[in-house]
């Protein structure tokens, strides 16, 4: 049969990313309470096209992504076998890959101790250049609550608050724990976010909150502290946004480092 896709094209144009999207996939994510943690990913696999290709193969993507089933624990060691593997088998100079998946902790109530699952949104972005650079970039959005200090300083009675979150990715030198990041993130937020709260637990989120105000500025600003006296960390990426109780709109703050690292392969 003729393969359409291996025949040359004539419009003399690369294309930077061609490839699969939104892939639903099962997948074991490592979990430093438990061992491992099972999930189901939405998966974007990508490669260069150069200018005289007509078009890549699409099959060989999920075929790839199966032959890793068996062992697809998602870790550094994983990612970068196959960013290599989609270069070989599609003849590209890059390539690059995009998980999303729920993540699940199971959380405490602070003071009934009734237990609890939060859910995390977390992504892995990896990519492979010509020089067989390796970028890896681990990506947390985590749920908190924040409290106005501007609201409590003037109001005689109360302040209002708002649940927000809080985007943070970054790259590292070595292994970094999902678990590490977000609680990098929820020791900043003026009280941490549970599935589960029992009326005495109610009273001590909501007073710890109050006497614990801070800005989405203070937020990001707390959180960038940390992460700089980190030497793993090589480069972070953080926003807050809060989800504002006394206006239609968000409260947000942005904040980069200029420290980038890639991962040369030996």
């Amino acid at each position: 049969m003729i393969d359409i896709q291996k025949q040359p094209d004539y419009r003399n144009i690369a294309i930077d990313q061609v490839g699969i999207k939104n892939l639903k996939y099962p997948v074991r994510v490592l979990d430093r309470s438990n061992g491992t943690q099972h999930t189901v990913a939405a998966i974007n696999m990508y490669v260069d096209l150069p200018h005289h290709s007509k078009g890549t193969h699409m099959s060989r993507f999920v075929e790839l992504l199966h032959s890793f089933r068996n062992d697809l624990e998602l870790s550094l060691t994983t990612l970068s076998h196959i960013l290599d593997e989609m270069k070989k088998i599609l003849g590209a100079k890059s390539s690059h890959v995009d998980i999303s998946f729920p993540y699940f902790i199971e959380k405490k109530a602070p003071k009934s101790g009734s237990p609890g699952l939060v859910d995390y949104s977390c992504r892995f972005l990896g990519s492979s250049n010509e020089k067989d650079e390796i970028d890896l970039i681990s990506e947390v959005v985590v749920p908190i609550t924040s409290l106005c200090p501007c609201s409590k300083e003037i109001s005689v009675q109360g302040a209002h608050n708002q649940r927000g979150e809080v985007r943070l990715a970054t790259r590292f030198r070595k292994f970094n724990w999902i678990e590490d990041m977000i609680e990098v993130v929820e020791q900043a937020a003026s009280c941490e976010i549970y599935s589960v709260l029992k009326r005495v637990d109610e009273k001590f989120v909501t007073e710890q909150a109050y006497n614990n105000p801070k800005f989405v500025e203070d937020i990001v600003r707390d959180i960038a502290i940390v992460l700089n006296k980190d030497d793993n960390i090589t480069w972070f990426e953080l926003s807050a946004e809060n989800f504002e109780s006394i206006h239609n709109h968000s409260a947000y703050a942005y904040i980069t480092s200029d420290k980038k690292e890639l991962r040369t392969r030996q």
